[in-house]
């Protein structure tokens, strides 16, 4: 079975001192992983995100093949294992991972039952195959690799042809990469983006002057960048805020309306 860490607000807690706290409801969040599962960064990601309202709920995702808890080092032996493992694993059986996550955030009395989602490098091919599932209304796609290549899971994936046909409103999507992204070269990013407008995708489109997983807070490979970081935390909350807190529709069709009201 698939450990899952979940991360909540602390007025949930039964000894916060607010009243009726179980009686209080937040959006969900299916954060995805790198191909490290859950390590410090990300779940300091994952604390940043429940602070700020949410339920939040991270899955091993290799649960098949590591002992639970396992998280892989930042370095050349964890890398190579992560990027088996990523070789390894059928596509069906990622799938079926967030759908057993959203199903455990569904029937969560302190979720709302709106659902979104957000991951990195592999995370971030995850949360865009997340994105899918009718359940969730928006989703954070941070460097997400391997989706032009159609090269995830045991026998690939197709998650590039199915921009075109899974996409579909109301579910918003952000993709976020660094232009000196390593993994998802240029004419890779321009599949994906192509793939985007043909497909009627409700989304918005960032590219930043970083490299690859500018945002691991770790700087075992020297790329954190936490000015950039701070953008892309604020492009996130908005887009969470107004979609799983509010329940309010796509930015596209949100514009601040005034009116002028009697003196008073």
């Amino acid at each position: 079975p698939m450990r899952r860490h979940i991360f909540t607000p602390q007025c949930c807690a039964a000894d916060s001192g607010v009243p009726n706290a179980a009686a209080l409801q937040f959006g969900g969040v299916i954060v995805h992983s790198e191909i490290y599962q859950v390590t410090g960064p990300l779940e300091r990601l994952c604390r940043l995100i429940a602070s700020e309202g949410f339920v939040v709920a991270i899955g091993e995702c290799y649960h098949e093949l590591e002992a639970p808890g396992t998280a892989l080092a930042y370095d050349t032996e964890g890398t190579d294992r992560g990027n088996a493992h990523k070789l390894e694993k059928p596509i069906e059986a990622f799938d079926s991972d967030h759908r057993a996550i959203i199903a455990h955030l569904e029937a969560r009395t302190d979720c709302n039952g709106r659902i979104g989602t957000v991951g990195m490098c592999l995370g971030g091919h995850l949360a865009l195959r997340c994105a899918f599932e009718p359940e969730v209304l928006v989703a954070i796609c941070l460097f997400a690799t391997d989706i032009h290549k159609g090269s995830l899971g045991s026998k690939g994936d197709d998650t590039l042809a199915r921009i075109t046909t899974s996409l579909a409103p109301p579910t918003e999507v952000t993709m976020v990469f660094g232009k000196q992204d390593n993994h998802v070269p240029p004419a890779g990013r321009a599949a994906i983006h192509t793939n985007m407008v043909a497909g009627g995708v409700d989304f918005q489109w960032l590219e930043l002057n970083a490299q690859h997983a500018f945002i691991r807070d770790e700087l075992s490979k020297g790329r954190y960048d936490p000015g950039l970081t701070s953008i892309v935390h604020q492009v996130m909350f908005e887009a969470f805020r107004r979609r799983l807190t509010h329940g309010a529709p796509s930015s596209a069709v949100v514009t601040p309306q005034s009116s002028v009201g009697p003196a008073c």
